[in-house]
């Protein structure tokens, strides 16, 4: 059977994510707790179903510990368990919380995060005095760092999908490609994307290329792209840029081999550049293509998607 396990932090789109797994013909259980996880894929099994989607959270604490030693057992049994996980910066989950006014799941009161030996954020002393702290954003991003850390183990272990600054439909798109590739090797991801919206948190490596010609200052390339015939011909013929390409190839090269002993089943490269839409894009362009016999890969274009 093959199951994808989709985890990731409270707010960053899980439910986007189960409902493009659904229309991709997965049967999806959302919040189920890992000490059910066994016995629901033997009860699917019995069933006969070949695809199955399940989304874990940071709800089910206590038992999230249990989580890698069961994925290690099903794969024991023959299941290919792909393992996504969504995150988002901070400053994002914070605003899509003040957005939709919902509650995070680490916290006991709107303002109140159950944080062991801190006091209570927000709270006021009976004698008229404020407690500590009164600013509900602070509580909010001290449950969401909190949530970091209950789920690091899992994040190291999953493809990583930064939904920061993604719209619904491109994280439908980015989950649909992940499912396509075989779950038994290293996936490459190469990402383009702009400095001034913030490096995307899902990066291995991020190579900043923006001291190369850019085809910005150029009238006739402006609203291009580096997957337009005329800014890939601009570019091909500037030095730098093959350089800076042959430079992020022979460190790939040097080092993909070794994250693959080391158990590292997915591996984003994020390359950057001012505005993500000509010297990034061509890049990565250039760099899938050139992976892509070799490894399985992804390439992703966060500005122009």
């Amino acid at each position: 059977m093959e199951i994808i396990l989709i985890t990731g932090m409270s707010g960053s789109g899980k439910s986007v994510a189960l409902h493009a797994l659904e229309d991709a013909g997965y049967y999806c259980v959302d919040n189920l707790p890992p000490e059910l996880l066994e016995p629901f894929v033997a009860l699917e099994q019995k069933q006969r179903a070949r695809h199955v989607a399940i989304a874990v959270d940071v709800r089910s604490a206590i038992s999230l510990p249990q989580l890698p030693a069961l994925l290690v057992t099903l794969r024991e049994q023959g299941h290919a368990i792909k393992s996504l996980f969504l995150d988002a910066s901070t400053d994002t989950l914070v605003r899509r919380y003040s957005e939709t006014r919902r509650k995070h799941p680490l916290s006991s009161t709107p303002t109140a995060i159950p944080l062991a030996g801190a006091p209570v954020l927000g709270a006021s002393d009976k004698d008229g005095g404020v407690g500590e702290a009164t600013d509900p954003n602070r509580a909010l991003i001290e449950a969401i760092e909190l949530e970091r850390e209950l789920l690091a183990d899992l994040r190291d272990q999953a493809q990583v999908i930064d939904t920061s600054v993604l719209r619904a439909a491109q994280l439908q798109s980015y989950i649909k490609e992940a499912i396509r590739l075989p779950g038994n090797s290293l996936t490459l991801v190469f990402e383009s994307f702009a400095f001034k919206r913030g490096i995307p948190v899902d990066a291995d490596y991020v190579f900043d290329v923006r001291m190369l010609p850019n085809p910005h200052y150029e009238p006739a390339l402006r609203e291009l792209t580096g997957r337009d015939q005329p800014v890939i011909d601009y570019l091909r013929a500037q030095p730098e840029v093959d350089l800076m390409r042959q430079h992020i190839e022979r460190f790939l090269n040097q080092w993909l081999a070794a994250l693959l002993h080391n158990h590292r089943s997915y591996v984003t490269v994020a390359i950057g550049c001012t505005g993500g839409q000509h010297r990034s894009v061509y890049l990565v362009e250039e760099l899938t293509q050139r992976f892509a016999t070799r490894w399985a890969t992804l390439k992703r274009h966060r500005e122009i998607a």
